[in-house]
C-alpha cells in the first residue's frame, strides 16, 4: 500500500502522550488471515478488541477511537499494539471531554490558556451578526467563532455535527457580548485520503472466503461464529453506504445490532431517532431554505423506526415517498434531488409465524407508513430475525480495517455500478416488474461492490449474491401483497444461460408456508404457476389415519437452508429409526462438547421413540483426535459420559475409532440408510443458557446449510 492511505493523526497533534509507558494487556495470537491481512493491509487495520480496550466509559463512537487506534496500533507487533494502546487511552484520558468533567476541562483550558480536546462539534449560522458560531457537545460552550473558510471545507459540521480534534484557547474580555472562547484549528476525524487502486489490488491476494471474514471482522464480529447467510445478512447492512439513494428496511428482535453500524461504522452516516424527525430537519427549511440531512449525509438512518401507535407527520410520509421513489424533493416551487440512502431499523414484538398468521412481515411500522405505495418504495427487507442477540463471545480479536478507512472505501464506490455484472450468465424472470428490478439490481450491485469491488466473481458467486438480492425485494412485495390485494403478484426468479429457470424463495416462506400464502391465496391462484409450489414438501407427513394404508416414509434428497428454524433431530431421523434394534453412526468429528451433545441429543430421540422394554445397540464410528493430547483426552471423556448416559435409556453405545472414514451416514438394520452431508452438527452454535429454549429444544435453533438423502434397501 501507498503512503497516502495512511490515517493522519501524529503524535504532534497531541504533544504530552509521547512518552507514555507500554501496558502489560495480553495478546491474542494472530490467526493465518490475521498475517495475510497485517501483510496486505500494513498500517490500514487494527485489532478490534483494541476498541473496547480503550473505550471505558467514553461516549464515543468507534470509528473515532479506531481513528487514534489507526496511527499509534495498526500493528501486528507486540510491543507496538501495547504502547498503542497506552499512548490512545491517554489521549482519551487527557483530551476526550466527558459531559461530568467538563468544567474540569474549561479550567484547564484557562489556566493553560490553550487546551486539545475530542468533542463533538456543530455550526450553526447566525444571521444576526453574520457569523458562524461551533457549539461543543460535551463542552457545554457555545457561540464560538468559527470562520467560514473552515464551514466550507467541512459542511457537515453544519448538519449533526461532526467529532473534531480542536484547539481551544481562552481570553477574557471585559465586554460582556465577547465569548471567551476562540477556536485555534479544528480537525474531523475522517481520513484525509486513500489510494483505491491499491485496495483493489491487495483485494486479489484474498479468496472470497477469506474477503467475507475480514469484513466481518471490520465490522467487529468474530467470522468463526456466523454462517455464510449470516455474514451476507450483515454485508447488506453496508449497502447503503456504497449505493446512492438506497432504501432499506430491518425489522427483527431486540439487541441484534440493527442500529450499530449506522451510529458506530462509518463518519458519513447519521442515525436518528424515528420520533424525533421533520421534514425541515430532514430535507429542507422553508423559513430559512436550508437543506436538511439528505443533503449532506450518505447514509440517514431512522433507528426506533416501529411502533404501531407512533403519531407521524403526514407530509413526512409524502414527503419521504417521493424522496425515495425519485431522489428528490421539493422546496416550493423548486425540486432539489439528494444521493443520501434511507434506513429505517425497529424492533418486532411478536413472532414470525404470528406476524404472517394475524397480519404481515411490515406489521410494526407506524400506521402511517404501514401502506402499500411507501413500503413498494424499499429495495431490501433485512430479516432481522434471523440475527443472533449480540453477545460477549461474538466479538472478533481479529484484525479489520480500520472503520475510516473502510468507510472512505466505500463512499468512493458511490458513483459505480455493478448492477449488470449477472448479466452474461442470468437473466431475471420476464414478469418482475421495473421497480422489483430496480430493487434488485440495487442489492446487487452494492454486494458486488463490497464482496468484488475487483469485479473478479465466478458464476456460482454472482448467482449466490443474485439470489440473495432477490430474496431480500421478494420479501417486501410478497408483505405488499398481503397488505394490497390489488397489487399483482410476482413470480420471483432467473433463468441461466442454458434456459433454465430458478425460483426463489423467502426462508420464512419455507418454513411457514401455510401462514406465508394465507393471505394472499387467491392472488398467487391467478398468476398461473404458484410460488406456493415452490414451498418445500414437509418432511414429515405426520400420523396415517385409520382407514388409509401404513405411511411410507420419505426417500429421497432434502435441502435445507441456512438460519432455517424447526428442524430437530425428531423430525428428520425419527420416524426413520422406529423399530430399530442396530443402529451405526458414521461421523468422523465427535471430539468438541458441541458435537458430543448433537450426539447424546440423537440418543435421546432413539431412546425416546423405541419401545421402552427394548434395546438398542449403537455403533459410533468416528474419528479420534490426535493433534492435540489435551483435546484427545477431552474427547475421551466425552464420548465416556453420552456413553453412560445413552445406558440410562436402554441404548447401548460402543465406539470405534477409524482414521480413514469421511463420508457421514446413519444405518439401520431395518434398512434404512440416512447420508449426512454434515454430518450431525447441523445446528448453529448455541449458549449452553437454561433459559434459552434454543439450548433446550432444536426445533428453537437455526441451522447451518445442510443436505440430507434417504435410501431405503430395497431387499
Amino acid at each position: 500500500m501507498t503512503d497516502d492511505t495512511s490515517l493522519h493523526v501524529s503524535v504532534d497533534d497531541f504533544p504530552e502522550d509521547a512518552e507514555e509507558e507500554a501496558s502489560t494487556d495480553q495478546i491474542p495470537e494472530p490467526t493465518a488471515l490475521d498475517k495475510k491481512i497485517n501483510q496486505h493491509f500494513a498500517g490500514l487495520v487494527v485489532r478490534k478488541d483494541l476498541v473496547k480496550a480503550v473505550k471505558g466509559n467514553a461516549i464515543v463512537p468507534s470509528y473515532v477511537l479506531e481513528y487514534l487506534l489507526g496511527q499509534y496500533a495498526a500493528s501486528d507487533d507486540e510491543a507496538t499494539i501495547k504502547a498503542g494502546i497506552d499512548s490512545v487511552r491517554r489521549i482519551l484520558a487527557d483530551h476526550y471531554v466527558h459531559r461530568n468533567q467538563s468544567e474540569l476541562v474549561k479550567s484547564t483550558i484557562r489556566e493553560r490558556g490553550r487546551h486539545k480536546v475530542i468533542d463533538k462539534v456543530t455550526v450553526t449560522l447566525n444571521d444576526k451578526d453574520d457569523v458562524y458560531e461551533a457549539e461543543f457537545a460535551n463542552l457545554g460552550i457555545r457561540q464560538v467563532l468559527v470562520e467560514p473558510g473552515t464551514v466550507t471545507a467541512h459542511p457537515k459540521l453544519l448538519v449533526g455535527g461532526v467529532w473534531c480534534i480542536c484547539d481551544i484557547e481562552y481570553f477574557h474580555s471585559e465586554d460582556a457580548r465577547v465569548v471567551p472562547w476562540i477556536l485555534g484549528s479544528i480537525k474531523p476525524i475522517q481520513l484525509s485520503n486513500f489510494d483505491f487502486d491499491s485496495y483493489v489490488t491487495a483485494r486479489r491476494e484474498f479468496s472470497t472466503e477469506e474477503w467475507i471474514d475480514l469484513l466481518i471482522q471490520s465490522i467487529g464480529f468474530n467470522p468463526e461464529l456466523f454462517g455464510r447467510r449470516a455474514k451476507l445478512i450483515q454485508l447488506v447492512r453496508l449497502i447503503p453506504f456504497v449505493e446512492r439513494n438506497y432504501n432499506l428496511v430491518e425489522l427483527g428482535p431486540k439487541g441484534t445490532g440493527k442500529s450499530h453500524i449506522f451510529s458506530e461504522f462509518s463518519p458519513h452516516g447519521m442515525l436518528i431517532s424515528g420520533g424525533e424527525v421533520t421534514v425541515a430537519k430532514l430535507f429542507v427549511n422553508n423559513s430559512n431554505g436550508r437543506i436538511g440531512l439528505v443533503g449532506y449525509w450518505d447514509v440517514v438512518a431512522f433507528d426506533e423506526f416501529a411502533g404501531k401507535k407512533k403519531r407521524v407527520d403526514r407530509a413526512l410520509v409524502d414527503i419521504m415517498k417521493n424522496y425515495l421513489a425519485n431522489k428528490s424533493f421539493s422546496r416550493g416551487v423548486e425540486t432539489l434531488g439528494a444521493e443520501a440512502s434511507m434506513v429505517f431499523v425497529g424492533n418486532t414484538s411478536h413472532t414470525v409465524p404470528y406476524m404472517l398468521k394475524h397480519s404481515d412481515l411490515f406489521d410494526e411500522l407506524p400506521e402511517s407508513y404501514h401502506d402499500s405505495a411507501y413500503l413498494d418504495r424499499l429495495h431490501n427487507y433485512i430479516p432481522g430475525w434471523e440475527v443472533e442477540t449480540i453477545r460477549g463471545e461474538m466479538f472478533s480479536e481479529g484484525y479489520g480495517f480500520v472503520v475510516d478507512y473502510i468507510a472512505e472505501v466505500l463512499k468512493s464506490m458511490r458513483n459505480a455500478d455493478y448492477s449488470d455484472r449477472y448479466q452474461e450468465n442470468f437473466t431475471l424472470g420476464a414478469d418482475i416488474s421495473t421497480r422489483d428490478r430496480d430493487a434488485i439490481h440495487k442489492t446487487f450491485s452494492g454486494l458486488m461492490k463490497i464482496v468484488y469491488p475487483h469485479g473478479k466473481a465466478t458464476a456460482e458467486e454472482i448467482e449466490e449474491l443474485l439470489r440473495f438480492s432477490i430474496e431480500g425485494r421478494k420479501r417486501v412485495k410478497d408483505q405488499i401483497l398481503r397488505i394490497d390485494s390489488t397489487m399483482a403478484a410476482v413470480k420471483f426468479g432467473y433463468h441461466d444461460n442454458d434456459d433454465g429457470w430458478h425460483d426463489v424463495t423467502t426462508l420464512e416462506e419455507q418454513e411457514y408456508p401455510a401462514h406465508y400464502h394465507q393471505r394472499a391465496a387467491d392472488s398467487y391462484e391467478d398468476s398461473g404457476e404458484s410460488d406456493r409450489a415452490a414451498a418445500p414438501t414437509p418432511l414429515d407427513p405426520g400420523p396415517p389415519a385409520a382407514d388409509t394404508k401404513p405411511e411410507v416414509l420419505f426417500e429421497g434428497h432434502k435441502e435445507f437452508q441456512e438460519n432455517q428454524r424447526g428442524v430437530s433431530y425428531e423430525m428428520l431421523f425419527g420416524r426413520h429409526l422406529q423399530g430399530a434394534i442396530e443402529i451405526t453412526i458414521t461421523d468422523p468429528y465427535i471430539r468438541r462438547f458441541h458435537q458430543a451433545r448433537n450426539l447424546m441429543e440423537l440418543i435421546e430421540v432413539i431412546a425416546t421413540t423405541k419401545d421402552p422394554a427394548d434395546e438398542v445397540a449403537v455403533r459410533l464410528i468416528t474419528s479420534e483426535e490426535t493433534e492435540n493430547e489435551e483435546l484427545a483426552r477431552k474427547q475421551v471423556e466425552l464420548l465416556a459420559r453420552v456413553h453412560q448416559g445413552a445406558a440410562a435409556g436402554g441404548v447401548a453405545l460402543d465406539v470405534t475409532f477409524d482414521r480413514s472414514i469421511h463420508d457421514r451416514s446413519i444405518e439401520t438394520d431395518t434398512g434404512w440408510k440416512i447420508l449426512l452431508g454434515r454430518g450431525l452438527d447441523i445446528f448453529q452454535y448455541v449458549a449452553s443458557d437454561a433459559f434459552d429454549l434454543a439450548s433446550r429444544r432444536q426445533v428453537y435453533r437455526q441451522v447451518k446449510a445442510f443436505g440430507i438423502t434417504y435410501v431405503k434397501d430395497k431387499a
